[in-house]
């Protein structure tokens, strides 16, 4: 930022009649953003100058908590008639671990969610839209409330739910493994519940309930990836929909989010670093919404109400001069103190307190937790520091079997991401599972760019720090190397989408380093990419790549780390890539673009080199559909682990024997 700009953060409370007054009419996409947030958040306390009239809450809505697992295999819910309960004094883990391992490989394919509302559970079950009484849950005991195969969709599983506030509808986001784009479903709840209306290319939505007890459903509207149309509708005798708010700037996107006790629907308009804030009143929601703060370039902030005062979280913290309402008062938030002073739970924390509280000492392992996987209870988790070639420590997390013994020959797997404030993604996954059983390393490496540390961490590792990156990366690999964590003959990366820019160039610098990798939907051509404007997701990226057709100080950075660009004739670890036929994130033809440029180098330096030379493996393999990452792809997890066990020479009989318990062959 070339001026320091600040944010008067409040925590404001409300008189309603002044709410709704505001003449203008203004509006983020991701779900994620406030968890995102809510990890950085500092408190500080000013005086209340004004004491407001109190209102009285709307009900609370249903919101989106992690649920059970389902397939899609079936047009109808198919009850389990021989399922035998587990015994009440088994240990926790132990009930987990035996679930796991009796579950037929279905349940393995979607994660959904289930939302409970008044005395109701809402969720998936085969292919259909259901709800329980909340103490009947568990017991199969439920109400069918939607088909999905009505909509004549390849395996459609439903990706979000919300409740209106008295139950008489419910919508659901219903998509499909292959693509990005969805349906909304909205279905009018009765003795006979019925579809009363489906929207396209819904993004977020939420459910409020105006003057006349009317429920009124607000969602946005995607087309091409790019979200900038907000609509409310009412149903039944009558109906309306509308779009009242449609966002200029491109580089912007636009998602709604129902504060945590209901009271205000926000409209937020963001792009990676900057973003403003309209408010909507759930009680009259038809009123123009109300501007919090006009956008300010680098200043992000995000806005949550309790007890009839609102709290923002942002990057920033301290007071500056600008025009507020005449009922603003209360809290300051920023991303620098302790969250614990927030004066109500935001969130779950996503990490343990002192996850990157450790210190590197002299190469050594400094810290074994002990902790063992709660599922195979056989793992150990370990965390370490690399210390990078500018002395910045960058944290990794480190998985083995616990009687792994000599474990400078056992194969590592190495995972990086790096890119856009994100946290690099450890969840459970089966195929994780398997290989640690077969007794590979598995390393993941908390590079600058993602979000592990904070705004700062991300802020360090893009635009013209985005080699920071790749050095951390570097010294990562090396420092498990040296504290006798496998050996670069043993060592394989794996990444997808962006964090295919760290995996590619570090196979450009450094390929010793590595025999294979797997990459997925990567991020290859920066530089390509990053200068045509037609492409729906550049506009969007120029605050994390930056712009190289305006300014030719990024173009020559993007030039130093781009993959594609620095592919010269060398030895190359053997590559596998996974594309998507129709992917519109990263488009396929820069991938093949990539492909052909490395096999091209790999042949020029394998006729200089002569005879006996051993050139690399470099596979595309392109699927058919149009999402960008397809996690549960059986075929995907095979081959790649095909490929891996294949270049390392490695004998993969087990592991696939131990797949088939969850997956489908």
């Amino acid at each position: 930022m070339q001026q320091k700009t600040k944010l008067f953060l409040q925590a404001l409370k409300y008189s309603i009649p002044h709410l709704g007054k505001c003449m203008q009419k203004q509006h983020l996409n991701h779900y994620n953003f406030a968890d995102h947030y809510y990890n950085r958040i500092k408190l500080k306390k000013y005086h209340l100058t004004k004491c407001l009239q109190n209102k009285p809450k709307i009900s609370e809505l249903a919101r989106n908590i992690p649920s059970r697992s389902f397939s899609c295999k079936d047009l109808q819910p198919v009850k389990q008639e021989n399922e035998k309960p587990l015994p009440e004094n088994m240990d926790a883990f132990e009930k987990v671990r035996t679930k796991l391992e009796t579950q037929p490989q279905e349940e393995y394919e979607i994660i959904n969610v289930e939302v409970k509302h008044g005395g109701f559970v809402y969720y998936q079950e085969g292919c259909c839209l259901v709800r329980s009484k909340d103490e009947e849950a568990d017991n199969d005991n439920y109400e069918v409330l939607f088909n999905l195969e009505e909509l004549k969709l390849d395996q459609p599983f439903i990706d979000c739910i919300r409740v209106a506030p008295d139950e008489k509808y419910v919508a659901a986001k219903i998509r499909t493994e292959d693509s990005e784009a969805s349906t909304c479903v909205i279905i009018k709840l009765s003795d006979q519940p019925v579809m009363e209306v489906s929207f396209p290319n819904v993004s977020s939505f939420e459910w409020v309930k105006d003057e006349e007890d009317e429920d009124v459903l607000f969602y946005t509207f995607q087309r091409n990836l790019r979200c900038h149309d907000v609509y409310r509708a009412t149903f039944g005798d009558n109906k309306r929909n509308e779009r009242f708010y449609t966002e200029k700037d491109p580089s912007y996107f636009v998602f709604l989010y129902l504060t945590k006790d209901s009271r205000f629907l926000t409209i937020n308009i963001m792009n990676k670093t900057t973003s403003e804030v309209w408010l909507i009143d759930g009680l009259s929601p038809w009123d123009p919404p109300v501007l919090i703060q006009k956008r300010i370039h680098g200043v992000l902030y995000y806005v949550e109400h309790r007890d009839d005062e609102l709290y923002i979280l942002t990057n920033v913290g301290e007071p500056t001069e600008f025009k507020l309402p005449p009922w603003a008062c209360g809290f300051i938030m920023d991303t620098n103190s302790d969250p614990k002073n927030c004066p109500f739970q935001l969130c779950s924390p996503i990490r343990p307190p002192k996850y990157y509280t450790y210190k590197f000492a002299e190469g050594k392992l400094f810290e074994e937790t002990g902790h063992e996987d709660p599922i195979t209870k056989t793992s150990r988790v370990l965390r370490l520091e690399a210390k990078s070639k500018d002395g910045k420590l960058v944290p990794m997390t480190v998985f083995h079997k616990t009687d792994s013994e000599d474990l400078q020959k056992k194969p590592l797997l190495i995972h990086v991401y790096g890119a856009y404030g994100m946290d690099l993604k450890m969840n459970f996954r089966p195929e994780r599972r398997v290989l640690v059983d077969d007794g590979w390393i598995l390393a993941y490496c908390h590079v600058r760019g993602g979000g592990e540390l904070g705004l700062q961490w991300h802020a360090d590792g893009r635009l013209t720090k985005k080699l920071n990156g790749l050095a951390d990366l570097e010294a990562c690999i090396k420092t498990l190397h040296g504290q006798g964590f496998s050996q670069p003959s043993l060592t394989t990366l794996t990444a997808f989408s962006a964090g295919g820019v760290l995996a590619g160039a570090l196979c450009n610098s450094n390929p010793e380093l590595l025999r294979a990798v797997t990459l997925e939907a990567p991020f290859l051509d920066v530089l390509n990419t990053m200068m045509d404007t037609t492409l729906p997701l550049t506009l969007e990226e120029l605050e994390e790549w930056g712009n190289p057709s305006s300014d030719e100080k990024h173009k020559n950075y993007i030039k130093r780390y781009c993959p594609y660009q620095n592919i010269k004739p060398q030895h190359y670890p053997s590559v596998h890539i996974t594309a998507y036929e129709n992917d519109e994130r990263v488009p396929l033809k820069g991938i093949v673009s990539y492909t052909e440029k490395l096999k091209e180098a790999i042949s020029e330096h394998a006729k200089d080199t002569g005879e006996g030379y051993q050139a690399p493996n470099i596979i595309l393999d392109i699927q058919p559909g149009g999402n960008h990452v397809i996690e549960d792809s059986h075929k995907k997890i095979t081959a790649q682990i095909k490929f891996l066990y294949e270049e390392l020479g490695l004998d993969s009989t087990s592991v696939f024997e131990d797949l088939k318990k969850y997956l489908k062959f």
